[in-house]
């Protein structure tokens, strides 16, 4: 007996023994495996990139060298996404370390070149709701990309101080709305609606509604599509979206489709869902989130909900097709140059002649819009030539440094004003060099038939420019066919001092005036006698007429 206990004892032993280090085993592995999958967690993350961070953090430039870059090119910011598609003419260019990456601007320029998708309220109208905006950010100015009534809610793109530039492209762009319209009597069906408002479509004549405020003249917009949501025709209300040109009245369409139907229609409301580029989908904020923003900068410092609620104007055009610039030719671009082919370092597939494009540096910042002369084919052909003239500069002057008169002729023509061999203007005088006077052409000067530059001592016969510039009163000079013909036989030069030194006679009809005083004076009639005493004396000089042609007659 007492051995079975010892035996039962001994086995109770070994198997609590073997429990706990079963348990221990099971502790160590799930230790095990929790510290793997933490660590399998962090080179997890350490592997992927936070592009919304790294968008705000990193420096995006376009670099000389072509070493691949940590982030893809597809998420890159704004106006460099897919930069590596685009054609290279060249790839040597000069770095300047001036100007930004648009989202790495400091926040006082970053709220002057951007702009609000705002949600706009009902009631209050578009310019009130700018205005509202103008005292938040405290700016000077701000401006909308197309008005909506006062009872209309949705997207209002408001742009602010440089943005406003921009204001125009994005008044005349697309756009898109939801609309719920009320018939007057009930429809056989759904279908029938439907079939109506998708009828409604292409060019079409419009009467803007008595509620607008703009003349009510015909006038021809297009609408590209149109289609039904739903239709209840318990309470005859139907919802329909419909994408049209910046302009179009949709209150008169709901009023087109009444009539189509024959039992009349009207709008109960409307919302804009997309104007330009921008839809309520893409970051659209509140009134309130605005307020928010500027009260979390101003007591917090806290400025990342106002680069939340306000973006770049840069996000404005990444539809456009995109030429990138030299930093060296931003600020000729800026001060109105053209845009020439040396200039130029990427351009985009697929532009045409006359089309609308942007022009940006190699950081991502708009230059400014510009009219292409040049296809993509001519570009990657040529050599010279101008690529696009200027159609609004967005950028401000003196971003970056002045880079134009540094070449080897300027520097030259520079040297030789410093040492008197040319006067300060940097034309030529008596201590000018022979070799400079033969190589140099002053392209500023007019040219002549021939082709060469004339100098400024000769004039055409017949024309003076001393006569021309002496002002308003000396523009023309009483030169008839006698004058032409004398300026024809004697020398130009003498003949136009004399005419520039001789005082100009009156005309004719000053001459006549004087006269008419002189004459009123010697009879003793005051010139300035008022209208309304002349006016008297006609009426009784008339009266006496009629009274002594009736004293004739009888």
């Amino acid at each position: 007996m007492i051995q079975e206990e010892r035996g039962q004892r001994s086995w109770h032993m070994r198997s609590s023994s073997t429990g706990s280090v079963r348990r221990s085993k099971m502790a160590e592995l799930t230790g095990s495996a929790k510290k793997k999958s933490k660590k399998e967690k962090k080179k997890s993350t350490d592997g992927a990139v936070d592009i919304g961070e790294a968008q705000t953090t990193d420096d995006f430039v376009i670099k000389p060298d072509s070493k691949p870059t940590k982030l893809n090119t597809a998420d890159w910011p704004l106006l460099l996404k897919n930069y590596d598609k685009l054609n290279v003419r060249t790839g040597h260019y000069t770095p300047i370390p001036s100007g930004c990456s648009p989202l790495k601007r400091p926040i006082e320029e970053y709220v002057r070149s951007g702009f609000i998708n705002l949600d706009k309220p009902a009631n209050p109208s578009s310019h009130e709701v700018v205005a509202w905006i103008r005292r938040i950010l405290r700016v000077e100015k701000t401006g909308h990309s197309g008005t909506l009534d006062p009872k209309v809610t949705g997207c209002l793109i408001v742009c602010v101080e440089r943005a406003t530039r921009l204001v125009k492209s994005q008044q005349g762009a697309g756009k898109e709305y939801v609309c719920v319209v009320r018939l007057h009597s009930a429809i056989d069906g759904q279908e029938e609606l439907a079939r109506t408002i998708e009828h409604l479509t292409g060019a079409l004549f419009q009467r803007p509604p008595l509620i607008s405020a703009v003349k009510r003249q015909l006038r021809i917009r297009t609408i590209y599509e149109s289609k039904l949501i739903q239709y209840d025709p318990e309470s005859r209300l139907g919802v329909f979206w419909v994408s049209c040109e910046a302009g179009t009245y949709i209150r008169t369409l709901c009023v087109h489709v009444g009539l189509l139907l024959g039992v009349g229609g009207q709008m109960q409301e409307l919302r804009r869902v997309r104007s330009g580029i921008m839809s309520e989908k893409e970051g659209m904020v509140t009134m309130h989130d605005v307020l928010d923003a500027q009260w979390m900068h101003d007591n917090q410092k806290d400025e990342s909900y106002l680069r939340r609620v306000i973006r770049p104007l840069e996000a404005l055009l990444t539809s456009h097709k995109r030429i990138v610039l030299k930093d060296s030719a931003v600020n000729a671009v800026c001060y109105g140059a053209k845009i020439m082919l040396p200039g130029v370092l990427r351009f985009e597939d697929g532009i045409e002649q006359n089309e609308e494009i942007v022009v940006m540096t190699t950081k991502g910042e708009a230059v400014c819009l510009g009219i292409a002369l040049m296809t993509t084919a001519t570009m990657a052909t040529c050599d010279h030539g101008i690529v696009a003239k200027i159609k609004r500069v967005i950028m401000e002057r003196d971003t970056y440094p002045r880079k134009w008169g540094l070449g080897p002729k300027a520097s030259l023509k520079k040297k030789l004003i410093k040492e008197g061999l040319l006067d300060k203007y940097g034309k030529a005088n008596e201590k000018t060099p022979q070799d400079w006077k033969s190589s140099y052409v002053d392209y500023n000067v007019a040219k002549g038939n021939n082709g060469a530059a004339v100098p400024p001592a000769q004039v055409t016969p017949g024309k003076s420019p001393e006569a021309d510039g002496a002002g308003a009163k000396r523009k023309r000079l009483e030169s008839s066919s006698d004058d032409s013909s004398e300026a024809g036989s004697a020398p130009t030069t003498p003949v136009v001092k004399e005419a520039a030194a001789e005082p100009e006679t009156p005309t004719s009809s000053k001459k006549e005036k004087k006269k008419k005083k002189k004459k009123q004076k010697a009879e003793g009639t005051d010139p300035e006698t008022p209208k309304s005493e002349k006016k008297k004396k006609k009426k009784k000089e008339k009266k006496k007429k009629k009274e002594d042609s009736s004293d004739d007659s009888d």
